[in-house]
């Protein structure tokens, strides 16, 4: 399954916050959508970064609650890896394994945001995939194929 048809499935929302919002307004904002990770936007709207859970849990054990008046930007991750929507489960499973993280943003061609992916999302497409071809071989070998 790719990215595409994974957005499709579970709709391309887009949750994001201001770099200059503080730590305290992205916590309250992942609480109030129950989601794992934040899209940082600049002024512009582009992709400036991403903060996850992680990411927050990370900055209250090196500052303590103090770092709830922290900016988003001193503690999102600016490097953000990327996926297209012709990406499949299987090579975003790979990268996110590989990279130890849990969501990545889709882009277009022109860095566009289209949406955002979690593992979760990976993990029940991929479900998904094998249920189809679990029961495929067994209308095969049953002969109903």
């Amino acid at each position: 399954m790719t990215v595409a048809t994974m957005l499709k499935n579970k709709g391309s929302d887009i949750i994001s916050i201001g770099p200059d919002q503080t730590i305290g307004e992205a916590v309250a904002l992942l609480g109030s959508k129950g989601i794992g990770a934040v899209i940082v936007r600049d002024g512009g709207g582009a992709l400036a970064g991403i903060l996850s859970e992680r990411d927050i849990v990370r900055g209250l054990a090196a500052h303590g609650t103090a770092v709830m008046d922290h900016k988003v930007d001193s503690l999102m991750t600016a490097k953000v890896q990327t996926c297209s929507p012709n990406d499949t489960a299987e090579m975003l499973m790979k990268r996110m394994t590989e990279g130890r993280f849990r969501h990545m943003p889709a882009t277009d061609e022109g860095d566009a945001l289209l949406g955002v992916v979690s593992i979760g999302d990976v993990v029940k497409s991929r479900i998904s995939e094998l249920e189809h071809e679990t029961e495929a071989m067994r209308d095969y070998i049953s002969g109903h194929g």
